[in-house]
């Protein structure tokens, strides 16, 4: 077993510099050369596949275990039931199923896999299911509905864990229930507000990850001298930290000191991400500050080296869209290295229809209607349909209005006109 315990360290070693293909090469090198390896190595190698995210990959080393009689390994079994997880769950699926002996751990990865395949029903199907609960199950569950968007089913369990479980929470566990009570308004406020008072009751430490949780809940729900407060108590912050107090202010219109946040940071020496940017830009759109939105905008891609993403290029129509720059905001659009989501038309058209530049409009319409479905982006078809009316080009809208009903969009809001002679109408409906 020394070669066993040699090749392990070296595996352990490669793993921990994050080089899982110098990893897979020495396992390889084990095999070839029938070194004998145990569990550990298994492992090493499985947590390599999982950094490289290839099916075929996992399939090979799958059925190498298969071969090696490894596979009824219960701690190896769930390391490759998890590299499925990352890469392909159906495969990861099938693998469950196999699993002669499950742990708690075994469960709880299907789960999480379950949550990041979309299978919300799923999740909750082997949640109920599962011969025994810890806190990680509770925790896993909780995360998996906040993280999906369904932040009452999150508080719900919670509150179900509270009363009938001999459970106390963790960090992991609050910190999710607090990012689910930053999207529920005044409940979840009154939710994060107990939460906050279970960690002071309980004397646990106002830490960075705990700090930075609690200021981003209680900036969203706009209690920002609570925020500040918090911010201000805690001994060590990072650029997450200063990103949710500058996008909370910025979210409920204080633009200029949102910006005067982000110069304090830098003062501090911490080095903004792109949420801090998406913050910064939305600060700018808020505030109507062309001139510092497009200065930000440059400094995030030349002085600090970030990739915009589609949130911070709708910033940046949005800026120009609302100061009636529309051939700038065009720009944006036609130079951005992503496809333009409807968030990003809707912006530019909104703008088109406020400066009344509907010959603007007229130029993305076939564009913008690729890309939106009819079965959630009824307000832009509303849109559209207004750029029409207003401009008085009525075969048009006549013709969106029949593709609306064949394609059964649901209408938000929108214009619609009355024509009577020579004489004609436009009112909102």
């Amino acid at each position: 077993m020394l070669f066993t315990r040699s090749y392990n360290s070296w595996a352990l070693a490669i793993r921990n510099a994050s080089s899982p293909h110098k990893a897979l090469h020495l396992f390889t090198q084990m095999h070839r050369q029938s070194i004998p390896f145990d569990s550990f190595t298994l492992l090493f190698t499985l947590k390599s596949c999982t950094h490289l995210q290839k099916p075929t990959l996992i399939h090979h080393l799958h059925s190498h275990l298969l071969k090696i009689g490894f596979n009824s390994h219960v701690y190896v079994a769930t390391s490759l039931l998890y590299a499925y997880v990352v890469a392909s769950f159906d495969d990861a699926r099938l693998l469950f199923d196999e699993i002669p002996h499950r742990n708690t751990v075994t469960w709880n990865t299907m789960i999480t896999g379950s949550f990041k395949s979309g299978d919300v029903e799923g999740a909750h199907s082997l949640f109920v299911n599962m011969p025994g609960r810890d806190l990680a199950s509770w925790s896993a569950m909780i995360a998996g509905y906040i993280n999906t968007g369904n932040w009452d089913r999150g508080l719900t369990l919670f509150r179900e864990m509270m009363v009938n479980e001999p459970l106390k929470p963790d960090q992991v566990t609050l910190g999710s229930i607090l990012s689910g009570c930053s999207h529920m308004g005044s409940l979840g406020l009154l939710v994060g507000k107990s939460v906050h008072g279970f960690t002071a009751k309980n004397g646990w430490e106002l830490n960075v990850e705990l700090g930075t949780v609690l200021v981003d809940m209680y900036a969203k729900c706009g209690f920002l001298k609570s925020a500040f407060q918090i911010f201000e108590r805690m001994q060590e912050k990072n650029v997450m930290s200063w990103s949710a107090l500058i996008c909370g202010l910025a979210q409920h219109g204080y633009g200029k000191e949102a910006l005067t946040m982000f110069g304090k940071m830098k003062e501090m020496g911490v080095r903004p991400n792109e949420i801090t940017f998406t913050g910064i830009l939305s600060a700018c759109t808020r505030a109507g500050l062309v001139d510092e939105g497009r200065k930000y905008f440059h400094d995030m891609i030349e002085e600090y080296g970030l990739e915009p993403r589609i949130q911070h290029y709708g910033c940046m129509v949005d800026l120009f869209g609302k100061a009636g720059w529309l051939e700038e905001a065009y720009e944006i659009i036609k130079t951005m290295r992503l496809e333009p989501n409807v968030f990003v038309w809707s912006s530019f058209l909104s703008a088109c229809k406020v400066h009344k530049k509907f010959e603007m409009a007229e130029r993305v319409i076939e564009q913008v209607l690729q890309v939106v479905k009819p079965e959630n982006d009824g307000g832009v078809y509303s849109l559209i349909s207004d750029v029409y009316v207003l401009s008085e080009k009525w075969d048009d809208a006549e013709r969106l209005r029949k593709l609306m009903v064949n394609q059964n969009v649901k209408k938000v809001r929108g214009s619609s006109f009355i024509r009577s002679g020579t004489t004609e109408t436009t009112h909102s409906s």
